[in-house]
């Protein structure tokens, strides 16, 4: 049986733009460092789900809007 792989996306870049607040700002209201705020954003780190929630809390929004998971096998 084959292993799923997949990608998680994510609209923070665009929010962080929108709501003027740099990765720095963000990861300290939100209790993390500003790399995972630059790994999140380059998809290289899966947030936990604290994080994510608290994340869509300060952006208000629901996790989905910001968070999107797809199928490795959805991009063939």
């Amino acid at each position: 049986m084959k292993r799923n792989e997949w990608i998680l996306t994510t609209k923070i870049y665009e929010l962080r733009k929108e709501y003027k607040v740099s990765q720095t700002e963000l990861a300290k209201i939100v209790g993390v460092r500003r790399e995972t705020i630059n790994c999140l954003e380059k998809g290289k780190y899966n947030p936990s789900l604290k994080l994510a929630m608290g994340i869509a809390h300060y952006f208000g929004r629901n996790i989905e809007d910001i968070f999107c998971i797809t199928s490795k096998d959805d991009e063939k």
